[in-house]
């Protein structure tokens, strides 16, 4: 079965400037909620939910030796970075950018209505190299996305109700619940909650109500 630790929404550290239309939630040690006993699990060092209201967003801003892959809940983020990309990211996309040995971006709510999106940062194999860019859209349920500069696999899952899915067996699998109600090992999860589980074997969801789950599946 493996060890689960179990992680509820309400555990998270809120941050953000909600006077400038930002409202973060961190789960993991972040910025001045510093925790020496949760800065990491497996090769995931952030899990941030960020809401942006029309106009608000994040400024130009450096990252280095970090994967950050972002999923768009609902609205539209506009992302532009140092490498020349320019683009709009919604609901289903999967965008990753490797900012390697230095990269500086800009994330924002261009649109007239409220976005929310999942961050999550994932620590490299190896540190250096180039930054690079990606963006699948409207990638399919069930279609891994591969992140090997992390040793790691994201599972996209949208589940009706009643459906199961398997969790990966692997050393590390961080489970993200985005929307609706899943059970887990007779856990129920609610949006934003999360678990971390090591060693995991013959573990199955089950969607209580309709729901979309994110899944890393780590090797170390």
């Amino acid at each position: 079965m493996g060890v689960m630790d179990v992680r509820r929404s309400a555990e998270r550290y809120p941050g953000g400037d909600p006077q400038a239309g930002i409202r973060s939630w961190h789960a993991f040690s972040f910025g001045p909620h510093y925790d020496p006993d949760n800065l990491r699990f497996g090769a995931v060092i952030a899990c941030n939910e960020e809401r942006l209201a029309p106009g608000a967003g994040f400024g130009e801003h450096p990252h280095s030796h970090t994967e950050i892959i972002t999923w768009v809940v609902e609205g539209e983020l506009s992302h532009r970075d140092s490498t020349g990309q320019l683009t709009r990211v919604r609901p289903g996309d999967v965008q990753r950018l490797s900012s390697a040995a230095g990269v500086r971006h800009v994330e924002r709510n261009d649109s007239d209505a409220p976005l929310t999106f999942v961050q999550m940062w994932l620590a490299p194999l190896e540190p250096g190299g180039e930054p690079s860019y990606e963006i699948v859209h409207g990638i399919a349920d069930s279609t891994p996305y591969a992140v090997p500069e992390a040793g790691a696999m994201l599972h996209v899952r949208r589940l009706a109700p009643g459906e199961r899915t398997a969790v990966p067996d692997a050393v590390h699998v961080y489970v993200h619940v985005v929307r609706g109600e899943v059970r887990l090992e007779g856990e129920e999860l609610g949006a934003g909650d999360a678990v971390r589980i090591t060693d995991a074997k013959d573990l199955e969801l089950v969607a209580v109500s309709g729901a979309e789950v994110l899944v890393w599946e780590m090797a170390g």
